[in-house]
């Protein structure tokens, strides 16, 4: 009898375990099911429209520590499918990737549609059938035969891999709890910080590269590069505070300060050191700290020196807020903002609930995961993508 199989999710997960299936067993049925008419949604607006494919992590202990959580779990299923793996099979699909200096890695075309055409051609040429606008409401097995409840219709499969990803939403995850599994509260992770009251949202688009942040009252730490938003900030060194403090921050209901050391490491000791002090120069036009201009300026403004003043007139005052603004400069948050397409979840099912060896469910025989649906999310820089592809190929493998 031909085996059936259908994959719910029609983003990065779900392809790739769709092609690992029909790779696999050739004489498969194997179906895509897709609520929207969207396909690979996520992967085409990534990166800014590039897809960030994986990160040039290739030590395993290494790569599974960018993820606040499932790093223990992606350290063992690494060992079946990590950078390396994720690399050599898109070559093996024509797809070269390159490394970036920040150990991202793109499709050498800079396009993300040469990844979701490369995914979807593959999954055409194999015969797998995509189906869109086709919602899941429940799903119910009866003996070995998984009964899969649409809008309209009922589907059948003998074998169903759940890549449907992320939600904050817990009741989309209801019709898995049906099937008494285990399901970790989901909050948004890999948010960007709104800050309706500082005026430093009057300079979006700024970058200041390689800052250190710190949420105040919590032992959340980060770096990296900073971007300055419309609604406050995002970048990096942010993006990695909503992912390590996801829980944290959701429970102080996205209301704190965080303060920035803008040259990263730096003391205020060695701040001091660079101060031109004995310069005739004016001070806007002599900046020791490598800042852009724009930023520059609004740092001036904000410590109150006034830009046509030189190094040589500054007060001692001015230079103690200067160094403290550089070193120790706070921005109250009061909120937060998430990408429709790019948003990421902390929680999903509960990995306890999943064989870490093949995907499948312990909770249900022939049911497996992939992708963000478990409670599975990684920083910033192609972790999530990795997570994607590693525990797709796993259950994809069907075993």
């Amino acid at each position: 009898m031909q085996k059936r199989v259908i994959i719910i999710g029609g983003g990065a997960a779900g392809f790739f375990a769709a092609i690992k299936v029909k790779e696999t067993y050739p004489e498969a049925k194997v179906s895509l099911v897709e609520k929207s008419n969207k396909l690979l949604s996520k992967v085409k607006v990534s990166g800014g429209g590039r897809c960030n494919v994986t990160n040039a992590t290739f030590s395993i202990s290494q790569l599974a520590k960018s993820y606040p959580r499932g790093d223990k779990f992606l350290k063992k299923a690494f060992n079946s499918f990590a950078t390396k793996d994720t690399i050599e099979w898109f070559k093996e699909k024509g797809v070269e990737l390159v490394a970036e200096e920040d150990n991202r890695i793109f499709p050498v075309s800079n396009d993300s549609i040469t990844i979701v055409d490369c995914l979807l051609n593959t999954a055409r040429k194999l015969g797998v059938e995509i189906l869109k606008q086709t919602n899941i409401r429940g799903v119910k097995k009866e003996g070995e035969v998984f009964h899969l409840i649409t809008d309209d219709t009922e589907l059948f499969a003998d074998k169903v891999i759940v890549a449907q990803g992320g939600n904050n939403k817990e009741e989309s995850y209801h019709w898995l709890k049906a099937l008494k599994h285990n399901i970790e509260f989901p909050i948004p992770s890999l948010f960007t910080f709104n800050m309706p009251t500082e005026k430093v949202k009057d300079f979006p688009g700024v970058v200041v590269k390689g800052v250190s942040t710190k949420v105040l009252s919590t032992k959340l730490k980060s770096n990296g590069d900073l971007l300055i938003t419309h609604w406050g900030m995002s970048g990096p060194a942010i993006l990695k505070l909503s992912a390590w403090g996801a829980r944290e921050l959701y429970n102080l209901n996205y209301d704190f300060t965080v303060s920035i050391n803008w040259m990263g490491a730096s003391s205020e000791e060695e701040v001091r050191l660079l101060l031109p002090l004995d310069s005739s120069r004016k001070i806007v036009n002599e900046n020791p700290f490598g800042f852009p201009k724009r930023f520059w300026s609004f740092l001036l403004s904000k410590v109150e020196i006034e830009e046509e003043s030189h190094w040589l007139s500054l007060s001692k005052k001015s230079k103690n807020k200067l160094v403290n603004a550089i070193t120790n400069d706070q921005y109250k948050v009061q909120g937060k903002t998430t990408f429709k397409e790019e948003f990421v979840t902390c929680g999903g099912v509960s990995l306890q609930d999943v064989d870490v060896k093949t995907m499948e469910s312990k909770k249900c025989k022939g049911l497996y995961f992939c992708g963000e649906v478990m409670d599975i999310d990684g920083i910033t820089g192609g972790f999530n993508f990795q997570a994607a592809w590693t525990t797709a190929y796993i259950a994809g493998a069907l075993e």
